[in-house]
């Protein structure tokens, strides 16, 4: 392994977890300011009405054996190319409900976090550096041809 490789791979991992936290962050956020469509027939019946609210679409992807999830997923991912929305596969659907703050109880059907949707803020203080961030790292993974980046959410 080359001085560059050892760098390139080092540079890569801290830009990972620097992502991650802006993601949470970001997830956070506007969930606070109501700007979250959580869930596959939700998410595909916004981007049916207003594609153009939406900046970012995540894609949870613990089970790769569900095959009519990845149909979804293949579904939703052409919407989104073709709408230039950002997208991303996360991996960490209990990072995932920990930072929504979705509880598991006996009587609650759980939330389908599969897919989940951040849309337009309505103030100014969602478009944060987060945001900025996450787009930023979308827009170098399509320069590097890899459309649909991957991030996997850091267990603390």
């Amino acid at each position: 392994m080359t001085l560059e490789e050892i760098v390139s791979c080092d540079n890569t991992a801290y830009k990972m977890q620097s992502v991650s936290k802006a993601l949470e962050q970001l997830l956070a956020d506007a969930q606070r300011q109501d700007s979250l469509t959580v869930g596959v027939y939700e998410s595909a019946k916004l981007m049916n009405v207003d594609p153009d609210c939406v900046v970012l679409c995540l894609l949870a992807i613990d089970d790769e054996e569900d095959i009519a999830l990845q149909i979804h997923f293949t579904l939703i991912q052409a919407f989104c190319c073709d709408n230039d929305i950002n997208i991303i596969r996360v991996c960490g659907l209990h990072k995932l409900s920990e930072i929504l703050g979705e509880l598991e109880t006996e009587n609650a059907e759980p939330r389908d976090l599969h897919c989940i949707l951040i849309t337009n803020p309505r103030t100014d203080s969602l478009k944060s550096e987060g945001l900025e961030k996450v787009a930023h790292y979308c827009e170098e993974c399509r320069c590097r041809n890899q459309w649909v980046p991957y991030i996997s959410l850091l267990e603390r």
